[in-house]
């Protein structure tokens, strides 16, 4: 397990509580699992999402990561239509161990409301939540 300073923390991403990551990009949110998430998880095996298409709520559960531990819900950071899923996870799920926030995101979304960002966790208050 990484000690909290260890953690990469980017600074252009919101968090959730429940340790998704979102970033807003030319209009889209893509959505991944936080650094700390994937490194309590441990070696994630499989990764379980949906069909492009797919429409969710902030807050409701959008698939799940499997690791040789447990298996934990995804959650969706904000609402909004599912436009791109990283197919790539399919054959490589170790990706969200090894760059949760680049080769390891797992969706994009078209925001229904882009000022839902403003309601995540900054870099720093996600620590604070990290720090207990």
């Amino acid at each position: 397990m990484k000690e909290l300073n260890e953690l990469i923390l980017p600074k252009d991403v919101r968090f959730t509580e429940e340790h998704e990551w979102a970033r807003l990009q030319e209009g889209h949110v893509q959505v991944g699992i936080s650094d700390y998430a994937q490194d309590q998880l441990g070696d994630i095996v499989y990764v379980e999402l949906p069909e492009a298409g797919a429409v969710f709520s902030k807050g409701e559960e959008f698939g799940t990561v499997e690791s040789v531990k447990t298996v934990s819900e995804l959650y969706m950071p904000v609402s909004g239509e599912l436009v791109t899923i990283n197919e790539e996870l399919t054959d490589h799920p170790e990706y969200v161990n090894a760059d949760p926030y680049g080769k390891g995101w797992m969706i994009e979304v078209k925001p229904k409301d882009p000022g839902e960002m403003d309601s995540l966790l900054d870099t720093s208050t996600y620590l604070k939540i990290l720090e207990g």
